[in-house]
């Protein structure tokens, strides 16, 4: 697909042109801009044998797992966001019910630099938290190079840890808004979902909204993610549902301490899925069955930004 025309299309479109089985898929957001309805499009559309990369595997890889998408998960931390469990993963994990999960773990900085890796086209990359660390004996990709380098006063060459890039098959973010050519801003709480895209060999930006290019033009520093990185952007309003959107929509806390009973019964889960994912045409659907009432639950208010003067020649 060309990256320069033609980049909006449906979230259904989007997976079914970009999501192929056995694929390598990214979802990332930190707690923020989490790309949730993109992770049930993957369901509804039935993909199989994905290898998921996520910093913070939480509900979305959870209902992913349950659906029989993912094979192969590659973390940092997995968790119900501090509101408890999740019961599909800990079930593959500890007794492979119904099948095993091969999971590899890093550390988060470990994981970020496996994506500024990827996203560099590097062969790995050094970094020093790993001293101390039980990580290295579980995990085969955390390995030590010596530095081509003396070090200091002359002493021996330093033994160091590095990561292998990961450069996913597919990247998938949400954010708050892009024009139609792909320049997406972020603003708020942001993670790597930069250098993920980067570190990809397909992109595609789930957004609150699509916007004129002078918006964009307005205030170029927020725009995290260029035009030429993005293969396809996808108009979702409230696609990051239950993780928020900075000045669209609060976190659903409720939701999040719901989410440990109905994960830790099989049977409840499935049911869940067959009634918010499988049962719904797209997210629109689901965010409709959600409600009005329940969306106005998780407004929020202005917090208007101070806007700055970028100055133009006269």
């Amino acid at each position: 697909m060309e990256r320069t025309a033609g980049k909006v299309v449906s979230l259904r479109e989007a997976v079914a042109r970009f999501v192929h089985d056995g694929d390598t898929v990214s979802l990332e957001g930190f707690t923020h801009l989490i790309p949730t309805a993109a992770g049930h499009e993957i369901i509804r559309q039935g993909r199989r044998g994905l290898t998921v990369v996520r910093m913070t595997a939480d509900i979305v890889v959870d209902q992913m797992l349950a659906a029989g998408c993912v094979t192969r998960l590659v973390s940092s931390f997995v968790g119900n966001s501090s509101a408890g469990s999740l019961g599909e993963l800990r079930r593959r994990i500890e007794r492979a019910d119904p099948e095993p999960l091969a999971f590899e773990e890093y550390s988060h900085y470990g994981m970020v630099c496996r994506y500024l890796a990827g996203a560099q086209r590097l062969p790995f990359h050094p970094l020093r938290s790993y001293g101390g660390s039980d990580l290295p004996s579980v995990n085969p990709g955390i390995r030590k190079v010596t530095s081509p380098y003396p070090g200091p006063d002359g002493q021996d060459p330093e033994q160091i840890y590095v990561v292998p890039p990961v450069n996913p098959d597919v990247t998938f973010v949400h954010a708050q808004r892009a024009d139609r050519r792909g320049n997406t801003q972020i603003w708020g709480l942001t993670g790597v979902q930069a250098e993920a895209v980067y570190a990809a060999d397909r992109a595609v930006v789930v957004v609150e909204e699509l916007v004129a290019d002078e918006v964009i033009r307005s205030d170029p520093n927020r725009t995290l993610i260029p035009a030429h990185a993005v293969d396809a952007v996808v108009v979702c309003p409230r696609g990051a549902h239950p993780s928020f959107a900075q000045g669209y929509y609060d976190r659903d806390n409720a939701f999040y301490r719901a989410w440990s009973a109905i994960s830790a019964d099989p049977v409840r889960l499935r049911e869940w899925l067959e009634e918010w994912v499988y049962g719904t045409a797209d997210h629109a659907e689901y965010v409709a069955k959600l409600g009005e009432e329940y969306w106005a639950g998780l407004a929020v208010g202005e917090a208007l930004s101070e806007p700055v003067d970028y100055g133009r020649r006269l």
